[in-house]
């Protein structure tokens, strides 16, 4: 069943976070998941949004996207995110 992966950041530091960037392609290109959306602008259509970027993923399965979060390649390169941003990331369950 595909899942997929929503995080809703507030970037304090550009800088760092753009360390964060550069690393990120290489590394998920590896684990079979595909960026769907990105933005830093969505168009709200109800209630608040007080994110600086919200990004939208899918693999196609739990445990692919478990593969990706928990390698210790992304939980090294994580470390630039959670210096630079804070907020939550989440995974939604896909119908097949």
């Amino acid at each position: 069943m595909p899942i997929y992966l929503n995080a809703q950041l507030t970037i304090s530091d550009r800088e760092t976070y753009g360390s964060y960037e550069s690393g990120f392609m290489e590394i998920f290109a590896k684990y079979k998941g595909t960026l769907l959306g990105l933005s830093e602008s969505p168009e709200l259509l109800e209630g608040e949004w007080d994110f600086t970027r919200t990004v939208l993923i899918s693999f196609p399965t739990r445990e692919d996207a478990l593969a990706w979060f928990n390698s210790p390649e992304y939980q090294e390169l994580a470390k630039h995110r959670k210096q630079a941003s804070t907020g939550p990331i989440m995974l939604i369950p896909g119908f097949e």
